[in-house]
């Protein structure tokens, strides 16, 4: 769908609503050209929490082996 911008510019809200409705684009025109297009705002899903630093994390060695390093606890 295209407007011409002094109709969008009397209609903006109204436009707005239908774009965000329909989810359809507008394209804005001037003197017959187009200048601008109005798009819906998609929203991006939140990464989930499970698995969000797969392919990061490099483990080197094995994990559950003593390390050998001395420590102490205070009490």
């Amino acid at each position: 769908m295209a407007i011409a911008v002094g109709e969008f510019k009397a209609k903006c809200l109204k436009i707005m609503d239908a774009v965000q409705t329909t989810r359809n684009p507008v394209t804005i025109t001037k003197r017959g050209k187009p200048v601008a297009v109005l798009t819906p705002y998609f929203e991006e899903a939140p990464a989930p929490l499970f698995g969000r630093m797969k392919g990061r994390v490099k483990i080197s060695g094995d994990l559950t082996e003593p390390t050998g390093a001395s420590w102490r606890a205070e009490t």
